[in-house]
């Protein structure tokens, strides 16, 4: 038997975008809570009923009630799926009012995994979910994916957090071990936390963000086809979801070279531009005429996307 399921994570559903223009920040918000159709239409074609987000569904501990009720109804049109939500950092358990309002409102297809108790998912498919207690737990709650199963079962772990510190502490607690899935004899473990889709280890991976939120992250926003089989390693699928691109053209100049040509040839073309945010910071060095030539193409080319911003400091 083969188990197939969708994983993602890192909705944050109810986002402000607070330092960008209303218009945009609107479309912005829009786009993620269409993400939940989108991932829904990914499962169906993969040929899986049960989607996993590994934490940070939503933005904030307190959404705003249209927030929350649209996403729940969203997922409740999508009956034929079922729908796991993990509590993340942004939404963690501590946030009890927010989790209060979810079950009062919640639809037969979801399931809020609120303890770390294993979960049927299909016969001889068991997952281990380590919901987040509080912002910073301070421990690593992904030991509880150690409970036993059934012998032979297909185990998968569902997790939010990093795994590795970024502080230079050392020592620091709550990180993920690497090699979590080894430890805790996981077939696959799925993380959240992080907005790029990694793979971590031979069965560990994030699926990053379904539709991207900043620069920081090169790989497309998107969701994971994970299919499993007993002794078998996983079958890892990317799919692509987000509805915009967050662009950051590398642009290194030199005097005599058209900078404008150069930039155009690194953005996306026609229709695709009303749906790229783009953010361009040139370096090198340009004659006084070649600079003011690239100042009006991008002055020319902003209008064309969802929100442009340029930046000539670096260019001599």
């Amino acid at each position: 038997m083969t188990y197939r399921f969708l994983q993602s994570s890192d909705l944050h559903l109810g986002r402000a975008f607070g330092t960008y223009p209303e218009d945009i920040r609107h479309r912005l918000r829009e786009a993620r809570h269409a993400a939940i159709a989108r991932l829904a239409t990914a499962a169906r074609e993969a040929g899986a009923r049960d989607v996993l987000l590994a934490g940070d569904s939503f933005d904030a501990e307190t959404p705003a009630p249209a927030t929350l009720r649209q996403a729940l109804g969203a997922m409740a049109h999508e009956a034929d799926l079922r729908w796991y939500l993990l509590p993340g950092n942004h939404d963690s358990l501590a946030a009890s009012e927010l989790w209060q309002r979810v079950a009062a409102a919640c639809p037969a297809n979801v399931t809020v995994l609120d303890t770390p108790a294993p979960v049927a998912l299909a016969e001889g498919v068991w997952l281990l979910p380590a919901p987040v207690t509080q912002r910073r737990p301070g421990r690593d709650l992904t030991e509880a994916m150690s409970a036993p199963t059934a012998e032979g079962a297909i185990r998968i772990g569902l997790g939010h957090g990093a795994i590795v510190d970024f502080t230079g502490e050392e020592g620091s607690p709550g990180i993920i071990p690497p090699d979590r899935a080894a430890r805790s004899g996981l077939d696959y473990l799925a993380i959240g936390d992080w907005h790029g889709q990694m793979q971590v280890g031979p069965a560990t991976w994030y699926a990053g963000t379904p539709e991207a939120d900043g620069f920081k992250h090169a790989t497309a926003p998107g969701a994971l086809v994970v299919a499993l089989a007993a002794g078998a390693p996983p079958q890892v699928t990317p799919v692509p979801i987000g509805q915009f691109a967050w662009v950051r053209p590398d642009l290194d100049l030199l005097p005599g070279e058209d900078g404008a040509a150069r930039l155009t040839a690194l953005l996306p073309a026609g229709a695709l531009r009303r749906n790229a945010l783009v953010r361009v910071a040139p370096r090198g060095r340009l004659a006084l005429a070649e600079r003011a030539a690239l100042e009006a193409a991008l002055a020319a080319l902003a209008p064309d996307f969802g929100w442009f911003q340029s930046d000539l400091a670096g260019l001599a």
